[in-house]
């Protein structure tokens, strides 16, 4: 049965697709031949539910492990389908590590990668002592128990703004590495208190108790508490926010900011980097599953196409002296 509507027209129609992925058994999202990917499963899985040849652009081509929850990516077909249709069919047709979790026609300018505004990832990690929890294993790192979270915020705050992150990214050729870190900061929340979070401090410390671990039933609120905890089970989760990311940036800031809260580096450190115009070989790359796509925004219709040229111009930094970028 066709999920093309009858009464469309045969011009050309863009389509945007809401998409989320575990990517623990791909091979990252881009297309790669004889190997399992994600660009590779969802135009199969278009091409054969809509019988014409499907190819994606998306907003983030996410490495091999890494996960998404919020990504974002087009394609361009030769008659509006009808949507309702199309999502029940790709939930059959799709392995269940991969759903497309919205469908709609997008404006001609709309591009899922050129006019995105921001991206925003997660990078969940746990100070538990065993361990991450068998249900969170394939997303969730575990660290050291004791970790400084007060220094990771302060060393996270020093990387926001405008700057050249060569020394947290894999090097393109033709590629900048000039990025507008918009959000860097950290969450923690106690693993058996979900959605409590916690005040500063080094986490893991017997001493420290959580912001609001009671529940006011009558409000139906968490409430603060002094009920002291013992344990070290807590979920860390990192924020990360920018115009956009170069390749292995969001685990590269993650692995030194991780540094800086065991203690083997200071925040100062890590503005250090921020001088460098090449990948630093002191700066650890953090595993591939903690890390999860969780949001992209788009500007509105009418500033699609201005957008779109905008991202398209290669990023500098602009001189001191009111001349030209590095």
């Amino acid at each position: 049965m066709s999920v093309a509507d009858p009464e469309a027209t045969s011009v050309a129609v863009r389509v945007r697709l809401d998409i989320a992925y575990d990517g623990t058994d791909f091979t990252g999202w881009a297309r790669q031949p004889g190997l399992r990917t994600v660009q590779g499963v969802l135009e199969e899985s278009l091409s054969k539910v809509l019988r014409e040849p499907i190819q994606l652009t998306v907003a983030g081509r996410t490495d091999a492990g890494v996960h998404a929850e919020g990504q974002v990516a087009h394609f361009d077909t030769a008659a509006e389908p009808d949507y309702g249709k199309l999502l029940h069919r790709l939930a059959r047709f799709l392995p269940k590590d991969v759903r497309v979790t919205g469908i709609r026609t997008a404006p001609p300018e709309f591009d899922a990668r050129f006019s995105a505004v921001r991206r925003h990832y997660a990078y969940r990690l746990t100070t538990a002592p065993y361990g991450a929890p068998p249900l969170l294993a394939r997303s969730v790192v575990p660290c050291r128990p004791g970790v400084d979270l007060d220094a990771m915020r302060a060393a996270s705050r020093k990387l926001l703004g405008l700057h050249d992150f060569a020394a947290f990214c894999r090097r393109r050729e033709g590629a900048t590495t000039v990025r507008e870190l918009q959000r860097f900061d950290w969450v923690a929340t106690p693993i058996d208190t979900p959605g409590v979070p916690l005040i500063g401090g080094p986490v893991g410390d017997s001493s420290l108790v959580p912001a609001a671990a009671g529940v006011d039933t009558a409000r139906g609120v968490p409430v603060a508490t002094d009920r002291p905890r013992t344990e070290s089970a807590y979920m860390l989760t990192a924020y990360v926010s920018a115009d956009a990311f170069c390749w292995s940036m969001v685990r590269s800031l993650v692995g030194a900011i991780l540094a800086v809260g065991e203690g083997r580096r200071t925040p100062d450190w890590v503005e250090s980097l921020l001088s460098q115009r090449e990948r630093s070989s002191a700066v650890t790359v953090a595993p591939a599953h903690g890390l999860s796509l969780i949001a992209v925004d788009y500007p509105a219709d009418a500033d699609l196409a201005a957008r779109n040229a905008e991202t398209r111009e290669l990023r500098t930094i602009p001189d001191p002296q009111g001349c030209c970028g590095d």
